[in-house]
């Protein structure tokens, strides 16, 4: 039966000689979704989904992708323009509240931000208990899960009001802390925020401020890191996302499922995407080069991937990549590191891509990954960081979808089934009598 859009609303399922009618449910832009919540109470049978790449988990308002065009829009906004003409903050508002705020909602929440920005004294010596040979984001999942228990009166999710302050909390002081995981992996004291910088000038502060100096803010790194946290603020329900709405489905502490997020985020496969396209880069060298690493990331039996050409999602060029591509420049002409050699290599890779018969077929664009690493590292960055800055930027995202969960009332503890291929029922043997 189609609706008088001409859109089908029920979508027929046939197994031998029985059939089905489930719903087809539509959404505002994007696919039609067959609704297939009742397949198992009425047939006896799941579905097979690895990966879930063609399961929709939840329903959402927040992040709405077109990987064939190369869309990306945050309640609808394109990525574009809230990098180009709106700050970080503005993107949390919009992304937490579905709007963008008023001159007047900007300011009040700018500033429940900025006073929610240090954290409890006491998380000074939890810090002390890490080797100082950690990881960052070993420190930053240890200390984000540990927030729980240094703020128990926002921990209570039943309470709108608890909610809103772990949401805002979360916002304030991923910065602080991930500037902390930093300070302590180089040996050098932690730097407290101060409330009269915007939220990007304060974090590159708290990361490269000294006592015995003053620092200096450079408004076009600070620039170039806030249009960084834009760029990562949301994607959708990617792998650390839905980690973070599966923990929450179970009515864990917001906390907690933030660490669960990042946990998940610290895999090379997910957030450490930026990290290893800057190392292929230092692999290749120099522009020379290139054709010999071409051939291999072409020879199907050769181990060597291009890291930072193509996507998941993306089946055109990464929107994230043209800002970021830009931003790229503009750091490295304001850092000196202009005729980087990484950058020439970056480059003409770059070109390569867009030109290349092979690339162009199997559709391996550059993505937001490709440039962010080099941007990041000409920032003073090591790349142990770069997955924390992830993590800080993708905060907002997963505090949005972690509360749109907890208000839809139709969501369910998460609980994916199993396709199970072991060995069918057997009977226990005495250890005396088997057979060696």
């Amino acid at each position: 039966m189609d609706a008088p859009s001409g859109r089908p609303t029920t979508a027929r399922v046939t197994i031998g000689n029985e059939n089905w009618d489930f719903p087809v449910r539509n959404g505002t832009i994007g696919p039609d979704v067959l609704d297939i919540s009742k397949l198992y109470a009425q047939s006896g049978r799941f579905t097979y989904d690895p990966g879930f790449t063609s399961t929709a988990s939840c329903e959402s308002k927040i992040t709405y992708i077109d990987g064939d065009e190369g869309v990306l829009l945050y309640r609808g906004f394109p990525i574009e323009q809230l990098a180009e003409h709106g700050d970080f903050l503005e993107t949390c508002y919009l992304l937490l509240y579905g709007e963008l705020p008023t001159p007047a909602q900007k300011s009040d929440f700018d500033n429940r931000v900025v006073h929610h920005t240090m954290v409890h004294e006491q998380m000074m010596r939890f810090f002390q208990g890490f080797r100082r040979d950690a990881h960052p984001m070993a420190v930053l999942c240890g200390s984000v899960g540990a927030l729980s228990a240094f703020y128990h009166d926002s921990t209570d999710i039943s309470d709108p009001h608890q909610r809103m302050v772990a949401s805002i909390r979360m916002i304030a002081k991923m910065p602080t802390m991930a500037a902390m995981a930093y300070k302590y992996s180089v040996g050098q004291p932690f730097v407290y925020p101060k409330n009269d910088l915007d939220y990007s000038t304060n974090f590159l502060r708290m990361c490269f401020a000294v006592p015995c100096e003053e620092y200096k803010p450079n408004p076009v790194l600070a620039r170039a890191m806030d249009r960084i946290f834009i760029l990562h603020a949301d994607h959708e329900q990617n792998a650390s996302t839905s980690t973070v709405r599966s923990a929450g489905s179970s009515g864990a502490n917001p906390f907690a499922c933030i660490a669960a997020g990042i946990a998940c985020l610290w895999g090379p496969a997910h957030g450490g995407a930026n990290e290893a396209a800057l190392k292929m880069l230092a692999e290749i060298g120099t522009v020379d080069r290139i054709p010999e690493f071409i051939k291999r990331s072409k020879d199907k039996d050769d181990p060597f991937r291009l890291m930072g050409f193509g996507h998941r999602v993306y089946k055109h060029y990464d929107p994230r990549a043209k800002i970021m591509q830009k931003t790229c420049h503009e750091v490295l002409s304001e850092t000196g590191h202009k005729d980087d050699p990484l950058l020439e290599v970056a480059m003409e890779l770059e070109r390569i891509a867009l030109s290349d018969e092979y690339f162009i077929e199997k559709k391996l664009y550059p993505n937001v990954d490709f440039y962010s690493g080099i941007t990041l590292k000409a920032m003073g960055f090591p790349t142990t960081m770069f997955t924390v800055l992830f993590a800080l930027a993708r905060t907002v995202g997963w505090i949005a979808q972690w509360k749109e969960m907890i208000e839809d009332p139709s969501q369910k503890i998460s609980r994916p089934r199993q396709l199970y291929t072991g060995s069918t029922r057997r009977d226990y043997v005495p250890i005396s009598t088997r057979k060696s």
